[in-house]
């Protein structure tokens, strides 16, 4: 989906569900909870919220990411403003330039192309 120059796309992550945003995460689900990167700028301010707390996906808080509980996105008002501070940040970030993986590479050459390390 492109709206005005902004590319959004979904992709498997964390375990879960993320919504990319000109290449960046912005938000998405892990489990039953919502997860929305804020940024280190309002990092502190999103966990003063209700229902917020670290997002700590690989047993350390990762800061500029939060997590918000079901209780705290019952109303789609909550789950909007939620969804408003991760576009907020991500939409500060120069868009990500997609990487071509070799999976790309190889469905937009031949392998005639290909330049093998080593010989």
């Amino acid at each position: 989906m492109d709206s005005e120059g902004v590319t959004i796309k979904d992709k498997r992550m964390f375990g879960g569900l993320a919504i990319m945003v000109n290449g960046h995460m912005c938000c998405g689900i892990v489990g039953r909870r919502v997860v929305v990167r804020v940024g280190r700028n309002e990092y502190e301010r999103a966990l003063s919220q209700p229902h917020a707390r670290p997002m700590d996906f690989t047993g350390r808080a990762m800061r500029g990411f939060v997590y918000v509980d079901p209780a705290g996105c019952r109303s789609n008002r909550q789950l909007r403003l939620w969804i408003r501070r991760g576009l907020h940040f991500v939409l500060s970030l120069p868009p990500k330039v997609e990487r071509w993986g070799l999976d790309q590479y190889l469905k937009d050459r031949s392998f005639e192309n290909l330049v093998y390390l080593g010989q």
